[in-house]
């Protein structure tokens, strides 16, 4: 099942919000990422109308390739 916004009909560009942690060591003047986490996707909206869509709702397989290309979690 493609992906398709219920309000606009958009089924191409969708704008997904996600967030990445960092840790960053400071020694000297120098600073070193020494940690980082896999982004999480916050919020999924269509890019045509800004209608949020719930990613929980996508079809796995769709779910699991946006993860995929995203390297998220």
């Amino acid at each position: 099942m493609p992906l398709i916004c219920p309000s606009c009909g958009n089924d191409r560009n969708f704008l997904v919000k996600t967030l990445q942690m960092h840790v960053v060591h400071l020694e000297d003047a120098r600073i070193e990422v020494t940690e980082e986490s896999r982004p999480a996707i916050l919020e999924v909206l269509c890019d045509e109308c800004d209608t949020a869509l719930n990613f929980e709702d996508f079809e796995d397989s769709l779910r699991k390739e946006v993860q995929l290309t995203l390297g998220a979690r």
